[in-house]
Formats: C-alpha cells, structure tokens, sequence
C-alpha cells in the first residue's frame, strides 16, 4: 500500500453555474489538493475516482491501461426516480458498477437502499459518504441577523429545471403563500413564470452565496434527491431548511429543519421555523469538506489496502462499451436522458 495515496478525480469540470455533483468534486478536489492527495494524471495516481455515468468510457480506457490501480465509483441517483422510469443511465452506471469498480460510494442510505432496490449488484467495499461544498464560499460569513421585524426571507435554488425538483410546489406557494408576511427567491433554471416569487438565473457560487446569506430559510421540494447540493449550500450559509420527505433530504436536515409531507403543510412548518429560528439554527449539523475529504481519504486507503484482485481486461473494457451505446441508443430514441 502507498505510504500516501493519491487520488484522480476523473470528472469533466465546468467553471460556471452546473450541477450538484461539479460542484461537490471541485471542492473535493480542492481539500485533496490542499493536504496533497491530489494527482492529476491517472497513471500517477493509485486511486481513480470516476461519478455516476460520467466519462465511463475515459475511466475503462484508464483502467485497461492501468490495471493495478484502484477505481472508486461515486453514485448518484437512481436517476430514473426523478427523471423516468425508463433513465437508461442507471443501466449504465450499474454495468459500470459491476465491471470496472473495486468500490462503491453512495451520497445517502437513501440512494445505497433505492439504486440496490432496482438493480444494482452489491460490492465488497462500499461507502455512505454525503457531500460539502467549498467552505470559502459557502460559510456564515457576512449571513443577515434574523429578524421577526421585517418579511421572512425563504430561498430555493436549483440548477436542473426537471419539473420533479419542486417546481409544482414552487408554483403553489407562488399562488398561495401570504407574500405580506414573506419573500421568496428562487434562482436557477426554472420550467415556469412565478408571479410573486423573485426569479433569478444560475448564479456563480460566489454571487449563490450571497443571495443564501441574504435569506432566512431554505425550502427544497425536490422528488429523490439522493443528496441534494443546494440544500447542503444553504445549511452551511447557517439557514434552516423546510424539505420535502423524500430522498436524502431527511438526513442532511435531521434536526435543522423540518420535514413536510404535503404542500398545504408549508405555511405551518414555516411559521413554526420562525417562532423557533435560534433552536433550530443551533441544530444544524452539517459535515464540512475537511470531514467528508478526509472520510474519501479514508474510504480510498481501505481500497488500496485490500488485496482482492479485480480482473479488467479487453473483453469487459468492450463489452462496457457495448452497454454504453446500447443504452445511449435507447435513451435517444426514448427521450429518457431529460434531467
């Protein structure tokens, strides 16, 4: 085993407003750049961390040509729990799985239990590890005092514009929330007009972090979010979050927040939020990025350490390739790669 392990995160970053999982990584890669666990080339590397449906075929090409190196798999989804049922992506993140990973990391029990539920082979090594943002932008520094003197600020974001993201909630509380007692923002991609609720396009971390530590309360109706990004974002701004009991939410919440079941709930829960504001901030408990870097450390080394062989040859390098494009060539036909 290395005395050091080094870690290669092979992921197509993208310097602008994306999705959860560019976000998490480049604050991952960040904290194993910083304790110098990071190598950006594979074959340098022990460890290669490959996420999700992401450039599988560039980790089975790295693979081939490094076959003592250890590959590590980072999962989301399922993602046809909030796409369709028919998401050919999940098939390909389980071949993936399957052939070319000696291990497994799920965001939440949550998506370990749902994606084992609809297919997806078991490991010897696998890993429940959340996620953290980048603790330089997302802090509570320069974060508004909480007033019950002014309107009660409620923000949600979200990158995705799938309507499963909480879009129909979003709509109801546009509708129906009483905006004399409450503002409410939302910002990033959206499939509907709101009339009352502030809209803003994807921001920049920096300017996202701003719009958080200008707000009270985070709200997020998502549908199976296995570890949903923009709520972690806005807990580590210091916001109390009020999420729909569905996928991971629950246990990034816990006791910083509340759970609501249905919409009509909302007002409530809200009110509740605000009588008891200081309780429920002091309960936030969310791991940062130094926590959950030093947990993949952890989870790499133990990798590293295991002596079990994990044969990866031609025939399963074509043989993955060969699901790709199956699947690739029935989600186009289909339409069921929608986000």
């Amino acid at each position: 085993m290395p005395k050091s392990v080094k870690i290669c995160i092979l992921f197509d970053f993208v310097n602008k407003p994306f999705g959860g999982g560019n976000q998490f990584l480049k604050a991952l890669r960040k904290y194993f750049d910083s304790v110098g666990a990071y190598e950006e080339l594979p074959q340098n590397a022990d460890v290669i961390l490959f996420n999700s449906h992401h450039n599988i075929p560039n980790a089975a090409s790295a693979r081939l040509k490094n076959p003592r190196k250890r590959f590590v798999h980072r999962i989301d989804g399922p993602m046809g729990l909030y796409t369709n049922p028919g998401d050919q992506r999940d098939k390909i993140v389980y071949e993936a799985n399957r052939l070319l990973a000696d291990a497994t990391i799920f965001q939440s029990k949550w998506s370990r239990k749902n994606n084992y539920a609809l297919g997806l082979g078991k490991k010897d090594l696998e890993f429940v590890i959340m996620n953290a943002p980048d603790p330089d932008t997302f802090n509570r520094t320069g974060k508004i005092a909480f007033s019950r003197d002014r309107k009660i600020r409620l923000v949600s974001t979200s990158w995705s514009s799938n309507f499963k993201r909480g879009f129909g909630i979003y709509q109801w509380l546009d509708n129906n929330l009483n905006f004399e007692k409450y503002e409410v923002t939302f910002a990033g991609n959206s499939p509907i007009k709101f009339k009352n609720v502030k809209y803003l396009e994807p921001l920049k971390s920096a300017e996202l972090a701003k719009i958080l530590k200008n707000s009270d309360i985070f709200i997020s109706a998502s549908q199976n979010d296995p570890c949903s990004n923009s709520l972690i974002e806005a807990m580590h701004c210091g916001l109390p979050a009020l999420v729909l009991n569905s996928g991971g939410h629950p246990e990034i919440v816990r006791g910083g927040g509340e759970v609501f079941e249905t919409k009509e709930q909302i007002p409530g829960l809200i009110e509740k939020i605000v009588n008891n504001y200081e309780l429920y901030r002091s309960k936030i408990a969310v791991a940062t990025i130094e926590q959950i870097g030093q947990e993949y450390y952890n989870a790499v080394t133990k990798v590293c350490q295991d002596t079990k062989e994990h044969e990866f040859g031609i025939f399963k390098y074509y043989k993955l390739l060969a699901t790709i494009n199956l699947r690739c060539a029935i989600g186009r036909v289909s339409g069921f790669f929608n986000r």
